[in-house]
């Protein structure tokens, strides 16, 4: 069979709807291999036959209710001789799998975090690795003993060979060697968090770090050798069968092949992250990454993928984007760059890097050694705001909008003058703070300039807010905003230097420095006006009358309700004080049928804002009723409106004492139940889960409870896997930041959940600005 010695694309498996996070080799059947996904699934995978090269998927796995991070072949046995796999998730949990039905034979629980590390051994042993700072030994169902003694998450777990050995390394920048439970030596020398390990033989091991090195290990304690070609964190490590040369992948879009201590080949792929790799039995190598799609390199000229697919995938990887700030190219200086003529010069390795400058853009090449030649492997991304001509004029100046805002019907209008080259965000946010209005609408304000300047074409257009009970849409004519300011939200974000809350357990922003508005939390909302009242009271009696006979709300109840809705619709409000009894009508209100519970929920939302409805409903007496009555309500297969409402409320709760000390209570089960609404794809549900977040990591922010803070930093990290909504994702950021603010424990327990590369990517957002300024702060705080 011949070689190239030299690695190219065999073919692409386009299976998984999500990032592949784990690869294994398969026992069973000959030439398969395993993947596992973010997207909840594993998936067995078979060699087509020839002359095709490509593989068929044979076996779908599914049994996580959370992202599946991690993959191993438990050795076949008498009871299973085609063995069994294993798979661990963000879901705390091992599923053990055979290839005979899509459900787990059983599941192993014990893990108090994500399980993101497996590795099998004799007998059946299965060693475990967790975000819990632990690794665990199980053997027949059952977990045998806990190794402790990390200090941060154990990213890489491995048995040795030789019998009752086995190795850890952790976020904690340490390997550990562990002898019946007990840690028998500590390796020290990576700088960062260690993210894989891989056996060499009964004596040997390599390791990999988010330091960018590899090392290589004695067990006897001696690092031997370091090798240095990557430029991002390395997350995988996969050794040849000789035991001397292997493979790397890593956040520098690359999967790098060494041989006698050398980086040799270098293929760089056209995703970010490539998370996993793996050695097939003919020597062909399988990697997994951020895009989806698992590649299969060979270095055998008859599998190798046809000339067209061949240079499908290079023009795949020429077209890709790539910021000079994400480290995928090192250390690079833009402003000196050569022309094209670079690249007639030939490199001197495989895999070097060149930039070169062609008029106005600037390319990145990457040296071929079998190919010799430079191949395009991306456009190096920045660039300059495009120009349009500037035809309205306000103030003295040109811009090329100028909206007519009108806050409330017959109110006194607003000018808002916004550039196509300006951030809409922040544009929306000078404004409202411009003209003193409540943070509250800076969503709609932002999302009214981004589709009213769709093409760069004046004109009017739709915004995107509806009406939080019809889902209708409100007009734009003429270019006035109308009736924006009515709609319902979720609360403010608004930055003030200088000022601070005078509430207990609020003030000075602990992440900044700065003081930022009840931390972000919407639990000051200013008044939603009149007309907002007015609504909400309609909207009720509309769905009174259709409501079942045993439900439906008399007059008198109606009109005791919304006159509770004016008394805690705004702080100026001149009705007169509070009754129990509107209270408690409120509290059997809110109990109506699911499909009809929402105008109450609203009100209920309000209400809590108010000091005695606060007090009243969250006291020790009803206030875990209260939290209960609004979990249910938050149950994934719920009602999105509902879900929202119930979230927004408990984010309200923060508002009083009473309410704060009834959630931070409950913290444990609200938060736990508010994390699994991170999957409904509605953008006010994950505004309204940050926003709660949020209000939690200010309440923990001075307070030495680490468990409560490990929560938080959990539930934010896995809410960014799947949020997408930059208003959430800034919340969650600054709650990030809150959490491991002034305490170092919490920093390196953020570190230890991967936090610095999960957000890596937010570093460079330039929509909203604020977006990527934070992260670069907590970044900063996370060095």
């Amino acid at each position: 069979m011949a070689s190239s010695n030299s690695y190219k694309l065999r073919c692409s498996i386009p299976g998984h709807e999500m990032d592949v996070r784990g690869l294994a080799t398969a026992v069973f059947p000959e030439g398969a291999f395993v993947s596992v996904s973010r997207d909840r699934t594993g998936r067995v995978w078979v060699p087509n036959s020839s002359p095709d090269r490509g593989f068929t998927e044979m076996h779908c796995m599914s049994g996580h209710s959370n992202f599946v991070s991690c993959v191993c072949i438990i050795a076949p046995s008498e009871t299973y001789p085609r063995g069994l796999i294993a798979t661990g998730g963000n879901d705390n949990n091992i599923c053990v799998f055979t290839l005979d039905q899509p459900q787990p034979l059983f599941t192993l629980k014990g893990h108090k975090n994500t399980v993101c590390t497996l590795s099998s051994g004799k007998f059946g042993t299965l060693l475990s690795g967790s975000w819990d700072t632990t690794a665990k030994v199980w053997l027949n169902e059952k977990c045998m003993m806990t190794l402790q003694g990390h200090s941060a998450a154990v990213w890489a777990v491995i048995i040795l060979p030789e019998q009752g050995l086995m190795l850890s390394g952790s976020a904690d920048k340490t390997i550990k060697l562990w002898k019946a439970g007990r840690c028998e030596k500590t390796f020290t020398g990576h700088e960062d968090c260690v993210r894989g390990l891989a056996v060499i033989s009964n004596t040997e091991f390599f390791s990999c770090s988010n330091d960018t090195s590899i090392r290589r290990w004695l067990v006897t304690g001696e690092c031997v050798q370091v090798y240095y070609s990557h430029t991002n964190f390395i997350y995988s490590l996969a050794v040849f069968p000789n035991g001397q040369d292997f493979v790397s992948t890593g956040e520098d879009r690359t999967l790098r092949i060494w041989r006698n201590g050398e980086c040799s080949q270098t293929i760089r792929l056209p995703a970010q992250s490539v998370w996993c790799c793996c050695i097939l039995p003919n020597g062909d190598i399988a990697v997994g990454a951020s895009d989806g799609i698992i590649r299969v390199f060979t270095e055998s000229e008859d599998r190798m993928a046809s000339v067209e697919d061949l240079q499908a995938f290079e023009d795949e990887l020429s077209k890709a984007t790539i910021d000079p700030k994400t480290g995928d190219l090192g250390d690079i200086k833009v402003e000196d760059l050569p022309g094209r003529e670079h690249l007639n010069e030939p490199g001197n390795r495989d895999g070097q890097t060149r930039l070169i400058k062609d008029g106005q853009k600037v390319e990145a090449y990457q040296w071929s050694v079998s190919d010799g030649r430079w191949m395009k492997i991306g456009d190096v991304v920045g660039g300059s705001n495009q120009q349009t001509s500037k035809s309205v004029m306000y103030e003295g100046k040109e811009y090329d909008y100028v909206f007519t805002i009108d806050v409330n019907e017959g109110g006194p209008s607003m000018k808002l003058p916004y550039n196509v080259s300006e951030d809409p965000w922040l544009t929306a946010h000078n404004f409202l703070q411009k003209n003193d209005l409540s943070p509250m609408f800076l969503d709609q304000v932002a999302n009214f300039i981004i589709e009213n300047t769709k093409g760069h074409v004046v004109g009017p257009a739709q915004p995107a807010g509806g009406d939080p009970f019809t889902g209708e849409k409100h007009t734009v004519s003429s270019g006035f905003l109308k009736g924006v300011f009515c709609l319902d939200v979720t609360g403010g974000a608004r930055y003030i230097p200088g000022s601070a809350d005078d509430r207990p357990g609020f003030g000075a922003d602990p992440f900044t420095g700065s003081v930022f508005q009840n931390v972000f939390s919407p639990a000051s909302l200013l008044c939603l006006g009149q007309s907002f009242v007015l609504s909400s009271a309609a909207k009720l009696k509309e769905l009174n009358g259709g409501a079942p006979q045993e439900h439906r709300l008399s007059e008198e109840i109606l009109e005791n309700l919304e006159s509770l809705l004016l008394s805690v619709s705004g702080p100026n409000s001149s009705e007169p004080p509070l009754t129990i009894q509107q209270i408690n009508l409120l509290w059997k209100a809110s109990h109506w049928p699911d499909d009809i519970v929402f105008p109450v929920l609203d009100i209920m939302r309000l209400a809590v804002r108010h000091p005695q409805v606060n007090e009243t409903l969250c006291g020790e007496a009803e206030g875990v009723q209260l939290c209960n009555h609004l979990l249910s309500l938050m149950r994934p297969e719920g009602r999105p409106a509902n879900q929202m409402l119930a979230l927004r409320t408990l984010c309200n709760c923060f508002s009083g004492r009473h309410g704060r000390a009834l959630l931070m209570a409950q913290r444990e089960t609200v938060l736990s139940r508010a994390a699994d609404l991170a999957t409904v794809c509605n953008k006010n549900i994950h505004v309204a889960l940050a926003t709660l977040v949020l209000n939690y990591a200010g309440c923990l922010h001075s307070q030495p409870d680490l468990e409560a803070k490990a929560q938080c930093l959990s539930v934010a990290s896995r809410a960014l896997e799947t949020v997408q909504d930059r208003e959430a994702v800034f919340r969650l950021l600054v709650a990030l930041g809150t959490t491991v603010a002034s305490d170092q424990t919490a920093k390196d327990l953020a570190r230890s959940l991967g936090v610095n590369s999960q957000i890596s990517k937010y570093s460079s957002v330039s929509d909203p600005a604020k977006v990527g300024e934070c992260c670069q702060l907590i970044l900063k705080e996370l060095q």
